[in-house]
């Protein structure tokens, strides 16, 4: 039951920050007994890493997205570019699925 700081992000996420203080339970000198309370929680503006990162993949995915489009609506004929562009949108949404399991994951094992 020792303490620590917390980080709380705009988009609900937190993380443990710097130690605060050691409780009675543990004796031995610059040990901690394991169990982590929260002493303060600091608020954060911005967002957690993983969500950054699901954000910055939608952005990079919706300009492909874009771009795909406008190719067809304006007939373009580079098959290259357009197979590449699917597989690239395709390969996005295989890596925001796997951040959101990540986030989720982390998110539930919290929870037990």
């Amino acid at each position: 039951m020792c303490f620590y700081n917390q980080k709380r992000f705009s988009c609900g996420d937190w993380s443990w920050t710097s130690f605060a203080h050691r409780c009675n339970y543990e004796y031995r000198t610059g040990e901690t007994c394991g169990m982590r309370l929260v002493n303060m929680t600091e608020n954060e503006a911005s967002k957690c890493r993983l969500c950054e990162k699901i954000e910055t993949k939608f952005r990079r995915r919706t300009a492909e997205v874009d771009r795909l489009e406008r190719w067809k609506r304006e007939g373009a004929t580079l098959v290259a570019s357009m197979d590449r562009s699917q597989t690239l949108i395709k390969e996005l949404d295989k890596e925001i699925y796997m951040l959101q399991r990540e986030r989720e994951d982390k998110r539930n094992t919290l929870l037990r």
